[in-house]
């Protein structure tokens, strides 16, 4: 009688306690989306007052108080597209299109056939191949920029595209196999049985049966990579000059110490992000597949 007089007692207190824990549960929910809010604003914020600086004159941008509904203007915007300087920024983001599109579609052809050596088709000591595409990530780049200078010299190719190309696909492939290789491993082994049983070569597979499942993946792959390269700068500052210089080399231009340039500035890092944010939004989708594969088994 006392075991049953118990279990009355028992479901009250839990259907008492139940009103609470769900009470609790949605305002942990509210404070983990608030930090979330929070979080992203923080991010963004300086996105956003850099691009509101833009449309700013030098004097209101320079101004110590933040001067937020001070007049817009297009000058920064002309000073950059050489109405006012002179200067002409058309040929360096011509060149840092080139350079950083080229150089990720060389990196995504080559990574794929790698990463499916490393993964579906593991070649022997395949774990110290892979070590050795991170090892190549271990050495600071400014360590090697004198040696590739040296042999830039050499062979007569400074100030050229190419050689900019060359390197940043050697910069971008040990991340785009490493990224590729996860992806991969995520693929049931019956469907490349599958496929060899129907008579399907290597090119086939690839083609027709790897490609369509890790599309999110490489598409996330070459953001990242196009990314990469597009902000790089190093190499380029050094490696190049009139003729193959990149977009993030005609910004540092535009910091002098012969007056007040931050409207300027602000304009021109707004020009030269467009591509990636453009980039960003037009693979957003695949890009959060991609990142999230092999997250939930």
């Amino acid at each position: 009688m006392t075991a049953v007089a118990a279990a009355p007692r028992t479901r009250r207190v839990r259907a008492a306690s139940a009103p609470g824990r769900t009470r609790e549960s949605r305002g942990t929910r509210l404070g983990l989306g608030l930090a979330a809010w929070a979080v992203g604003l923080l991010f963004v914020l300086p996105l956003v007052w850099m691009v509101l600086t833009s449309f700013h004159s030098e004097t209101d941008a320079a101004s110590p108080s933040p001067q937020v509904f001070a007049p817009l203007t297009l000058e920064g915007y002309r000073s950059f597209f050489g109405a006012e300087s002179g200067a002409n920024p058309w040929p360096t983001l011509i060149n840092s299109l080139w350079a950083a599109g080229v150089s990720t579609l060389v990196v995504i052809l080559l990574a794929v056939p790698a990463a499916y050596a490393l993964s579906v088709k593991p070649v022997r000591k395949w774990s110290d191949v892979m070590f050795f595409f991170l090892s190549t990530k271990f050495l600071p780049a400014v360590a090697g920029l004198m040696p590739l200078y040296l042999i830039a010299g050499r062979l007569q190719i400074l100030d050229n595209i190419w050689f900019l190309l060359i390197i940043y696909a050697a910069m971008n492939l040990p991340i785009a196999v490493w990224m590729l290789r996860s992806f991969l491993v995520d693929i049931p082994p019956a469907l490349f049985e599958a496929a060899s049983l129907d008579g399907a070569g290597l090119m086939t597979t690839l083609r027709s049966i790897i490609l369509p499942i890790i599309s999110p993946g490489v598409a996330a792959t070459a953001l990242i990579c196009f990314i990469f390269a597009w902000n790089e700068m190093l190499f380029a500052r050094v490696l190049t000059g009139v003729t193959a210089g990149t977009a993030p080399v005609f910004l540092t231009g535009f910091v002098t110490s012969q007056g007040q340039f931050l409207a300027q500035v602000c304009a021109a890092a707004t020009i030269v992000s467009l591509p990636v944010l453009i980039a960003g939004f037009a693979a957003q989708d695949k890009l959060v597949q991609g990142l999230s594969m092999g997250a939930v088994k």
